[in-house]
């Protein structure tokens, strides 16, 4: 019988379980009593947070991580987004991937017009002093390394938090960071 589980991932921790490099890091194993062969869904970086899936079931992380799910991500950045912005995000944005250029498929993309309700983070960002953020909302099929981030850049806006939200119809909803729920299954 297979184990699954959704994770809110906290800022600052690894979405894996072994780190064999000289520096010490937060791995997904400090954060609950996983079984073994337990495995990270797709990957959020360092500095990155929100939902994460996890399961012993290695043919449910091949469903999951395919184009026909979408992931939704909301992204805080730096500067007050336009709707021009928004719409090259939609349209695709060129970013480096591997050392080339490419193209992001088209997504969806839209301006959050209240602050999500996603507690703080476990670092403080930067105080107002630094100029205005804004919150956008970036639904993709595809997830090249560090894409949103690389996307907001390229249309002018870095990003300065980064919260998955969405896997396929699985909400992060009032999951707490480090909180971690075991469930029968994932209905995408």
């Amino acid at each position: 019988m297979h184990h699954h589980f959704l994770i809110h991932k906290p800022y600052g921790y690894l979405s894996q379980f072994i780190y064999e490099l000289k520096r010490p890091k937060k791995l997904l194993g400090e954060l609950y009593d996983f079984p073994e062969n337990t495995m990270a869904i797709g990957r959020l970086d360092e500095d990155s947070e929100g939902l994460l899936l996890l399961t012993t079931d290695g043919m449910m992380s091949e469903i999951v991580r395919s184009k026909k799910v979408e992931k939704e991500y909301y992204a805080q950045v730096d500067g007050i987004v336009t709707e021009e912005a928004v719409e090259l995000l939609r349209n695709g944005v060129e970013i480096g991937f591997h050392g080339k250029k490419y193209i992001t498929k088209k997504c969806k993309a839209s301006i959050l017009e209240t602050i999500p309700d996603l507690g703080e983070r476990g670092k403080k960002i930067r105080d107002e002093r630094h100029g205005p953020t804004s919150w956008v909302s970036i639904t993709l099929t595809e997830g090249k390394f560090r894409q949103v981030r690389k996307m907001t850049s390229a249309v002018g806006f870095p990003t300065l938090r980064l919260v998955r939200v969405r896997v396929g119809n699985i909400h992060l909803n009032d999951l707490k960071a480090g909180e971690v729920l075991e469930v029968s299954g994932f209905d995408l």
